[in-house]
C-alpha cells in the first residue's frame, strides 16, 4: 500500500495519493498532491481491513471506500462518485 498511487473519477483530472505506513501495519497516512476531486482533496488518513480500503479526513470522517479488483482499488467516494486508485 506504501507509495504513491493515482486516483481516478469521471470527467476530473486525476490526483497523486502518496500513502504513508509503519512497517506490517494495516493503516497510515495519505497526502493528496492537489487537485484531487469532491472532498478527497482532505484526504489524511487510510485503513484497510479485509481487503476493503477506507480513506477519511483529519477527523476520521470517511472520504472514500474501495475494494481491490485486477490490480487496483475499486470504489466510491462519500459523495457517490465512482473511483479508483492504481499504481
Amino acid at each position: 500500500m506504501s507509495g504513491r498511487w493515482v486516483l481516478s473519477a469521471p470527467n476530473a483530472p486525476t490526483c497523486g495519493l502518496n500513502f504513508t505506513i509503519r512497517s506490517g501495519a494495516l493503516q497510515g497516512l495519505v497526502e493528496p498532491e492537489g487537485g484531487c476531486p469532491g472532498k478527497l482533496f482532505m484526504s489524511r488518513r487510510w485503513q484497510l481491513t479485509d481487503g476493503k480500503l477506507m480513506i477519511s479526513d483529519n477527523e476520521n470522517a470517511p472520504l472514500a471506500h474501495f475494494v481491490f479488483i485486477n490490480d487496483s482499488f475499486q470504489g466510491q467516494s462519500s459523495d457517490g462518485v465512482a473511483i479508483s486508485l492504481m499504481r
